[in-house]
Order: structure tokens, then C-alpha cells, then sequence
């Protein structure tokens, strides 16, 4: 274990600080974002009123947190697998995915809102956490070994 943190001593103090910055955004989402979802989930929301928003700030606010872990997620895909093909094809499978995540979070809060919070509650999931990061580095290092 020692030989292979010492081999790749750069990939581990990269990656570590990347997945530092992803926590960071975690810690002060509060202060970073605009979300007023981030405390009605995290309370007993079943009987509750949706909180007002903003709807403009709250589609620029999601999206630009999305960017900022997808741009770190590339930084982490990079580092582990030293592969440009892999980030192109990440870059692309992000931007699919989230303009996909995006499109479904404002159609259902605009048409379903009060019948669908825990799709609601999923959706958003997707969009503020870097969980497409937690499958695309199996999926990747699997492809590389059965090569």
C-alpha cells in the first residue's frame, strides 16, 4: 500500500483535493446558493406548502451548482484515469444529463409540483449532488481493465 501511494503520490494529493472541493460545496451550500428547497427538505415537507422561490434565480442557482461539480468531477476523471477521451465523453454525457435533469426538475415543479415532491426531491438530488461522478468511475475503470 505504501509503494502505491508513493508511485502515485500526485494522483492521490489531486484527487484528495478535489473531492475536498466537492465537500466544500456541500459545507456551504447555504452561503453559495440560492435554494430555498435546501431547508423544506430537510424538514418534514410531506404536509407543507412549497416555500416561495424565485424561479430564475433557482434555475441559474441549480445549474450553476451543477457546473461547478461537473467541472470538478472532470478535474477527478482526469487525475484518476489520465484519459482526455474519457473526459470528452463525460463532458458530453453531463451536459446530456443535466440539461435532461433541468428540463424535468422545472417541468415538474411547474406542472406537477404539489403530486410530485419526492420526484421533485430526486430530481433536485441529481442536479446539487455530485452522485454521476459515484457511477462514472466504476464505469470507466471497468472499461479500462477489460481492455
Amino acid at each position: 500500500m505504501l509503494a502505491f501511494l508513493k508511485k502515485y503520490k500526485s494522483k492521490v494529493i489531486y484527487s484528495t483535493l478535489l473531492i475536498f472541493a466537492l465537500v466544500l460545496i456541500r459545507m456551504f451550500e447555504n452561503q453559495l446558493f440560492y435554494d430555498p428547497f435546501l431547508n423544506y427538505f430537510s424538514s418534514e415537507y410531506a404536509n407543507l406548502p412549497f416555500p416561495k422561490f424565485n424561479i430564475f434565480k433557482l434555475f441559474f442557482s441549480l445549474g450553476f451548482r451543477f457546473y461547478l461539480n461537473m467541472v470538478i468531477s472532470l478535474g477527478l476523471l482526469y487525475v484518476l484515469f489520465d484519459d482526455r477521451k474519457i473526459v470528452k465523453f463525460s463532458i458530453f454525457l453531463f451536459m446530456l444529463l443535466g440539461s435532461i435533469l433541468l428540463i424535468s426538475f422545472f417541468f415538474v415543479l411547474t406542472f406537477f409540483a404539489e403530486e410530485s415532491k419526492m420526484t421533485l426531491f430526486y430530481i433536485r438530488r441529481f442536479l446539487i449532488q455530485p452522485i454521476f461522478i459515484l457511477l462514472f468511475i466504476p464505469g470507466f475503470y471497468y472499461q479500462k481493465i477489460a481492455k
